[in-house]
């Protein structure tokens, strides 16, 4: 029986495995600035998934990942002090289903012009839309990872949608 259990814990963690390790990386990116770094903190989520029981995170395993996520990532952007944006290549890099190569040059320009307006946005709303639009969370598993309140969340997002909308329209979007 227990030989069953540990087969059982093993699929279940390489499927979650498969479902959010490239989720995770983006979001572990964008908070230390490189992908050497973003791939160390994804398994030290994993091998923290490894040692939780599962029958007391399995009901909300998204946010907990991405919640273990984000404070070692955060711990790991002290300790090692600055950050650095994420290229345009690198962001590509991390796609788990990247569209062909025609479509990733139609796209390259706006691409790059959207993480620029990101880039310049206060960090606390950076991570919201990331986690909203690249992460597709509610508010209330948003809230959840970065310990705001579900309203914090939504004048975060609201206020970060009207600044990319304006910077947007300013140059001519």
């Amino acid at each position: 029986m227990k030989t069953e259990q540990r087969r059982s814990d093993a699929e279940w963690i390489r499927s979650i495995v498969d479902d959010h390790a490239g989720d995770l990386t983006r979001f572990a990116a964008s908070i230390v600035g490189d992908m050497e770094s973003a791939r160390d903190v994804v398994q030290d989520v994993f091998i923290r998934l490894w040692k939780e029981p599962r029958e007391q995170i399995q009901d909300h395993i998204r946010p907990w990942l991405f919640r273990v996520c984000r404070n070692r990532a955060l711990d790991l952007r002290r300790k090692g002090g600055r950050m650095r944006s994420l290229t345009e290549a690198e962001t590509a890099q991390t796609a788990v289903d990247a569209p062909g190569p025609g479509t990733l040059a139609e796209r390259k320009d706006s691409h790059s012009h959207i993480l620029h307006l990101l880039d310049a946005l206060p960090e606390n709303q950076r991570e919201v839309v990331r986690l909203k639009f690249q992460n597709g969370m509610s508010y209330k598993e948003i809230a959840t990872v970065t310990d705001l309140s579900v309203t914090n969340v939504g004048y975060l997002l609201h206020t970060a949608i009207q600044t990319l909308r304006t910077r947007a329209i300013a140059v001519g979007e």
